[in-house]
């Protein structure tokens, strides 16, 4: 009767866990795919950093979910507790950092903007160098009607739009075409509209580009949807706070089922 009392409790923790981890390690094999893909169609891969290579990027974060849903997805399937174990182990470590990282980032919030300021110039550096990195840039501006870092001159800082004399580009003293407003009734996009643009006054360029900087644009976002994004923070930091203790039980309930079966005596 007792072992039947912990037979209901297991077999659901044990399914409800299986189910779970597979769903996300299912996503995590989407996100590795994409990622592969994503490197491999590139002819020249110039930017291989972490923080400016978005497949890059896609590779890691589907590597370690990959890995880290495989121990609980296995773990709970074929009733290991070493894998179980693993895996609460690795929950407890990325749950520990992400509340220290959020510590860390409130208190020093002004470095952490300063590191995303010097993150985004670099981005513009290497615009043109990676294609992965030059359509994140451009999603960026066209949602954030934005233009730049801090505003649209930012961008003589890269080789193909600087106003340097001997600059043989055609985009030489110009900005991307993802900072051009778009005008209405406009049937065909001129890509060309941020032509010469950094050589007039901001003010004869109102209605041509966007001039003010995207980082401000973005932390401006991030204020007036802070429930939004404190939200889906907070969504985030239960679902792993359900995980751990989740998988705990799971790990308990196993243990006791194993140590409550009678040993087998060969005579």
């Amino acid at each position: 009767m007792r072992e039947n009392s912990r037979t209901g409790p297991y077999k659901a923790t044990k399914y409800t866990l299986f189910v779970c981890c597979y769903i996300f390690w299912v996503a995590s094999g989407v996100l590795l795919a994409v990622g592969i893909y994503a490197k491999i169609a590139k002819e020249k891969d110039v930017v291989d950093t972490l923080t400016t290579d978005p497949a890059l990027l896609l590779l890691t974060a589907g590597s370690l979910m990959f890995v880290i849903t495989f121990l609980g997805c296995f773990g709970a399937l074929r009733d290991s507790g070493l894998l179980l174990k693993m895996f609460l182990g690795i929950l407890l470590v990325i749950l520990l950092l992400q509340i220290a990282a959020a510590v860390l980032g409130f208190i020093f919030s002004d470095m952490v903007l300063q590191r995303t300021e010097l993150l985004m110039k670099k981005g513009i550096v290497l615009y043109r160098e990676d294609m992965d990195l030059e359509n994140v840039i451009d999603f960026v501006q066209k949602k954030f009607l934005c233009c730049g870092v801090d505003s649209f001159s930012d961008w003589s800082q890269n080789i193909y739009f600087n106003c340097k004399e001997n600059n043989p580009s055609l985009e030489a003293c110009g900005v991307p075409f993802s900072c051009c407003v778009r005008q209405r009734n406009e049937s065909v996009f001129n890509t060309m509209c941020g032509y010469d643009t950094q050589r007039r006054e901001e003010s004869s360029l109102r209605g041509r580009i966007y001039t003010n900087g995207c980082l401000e644009k973005i932390v401006l976002w991030g204020k007036q949807n802070l429930l939004l994004v404190g939200g889906m923070s907070i969504g985030l930091l239960c679902l792993e706070v359900g995980w751990t203790p989740f998988s705990f039980f799971k790990d308990v309930l196993f243990d006791l089922q194993y140590k409550s079966k009678p040993s087998m005596t060969v005579k």
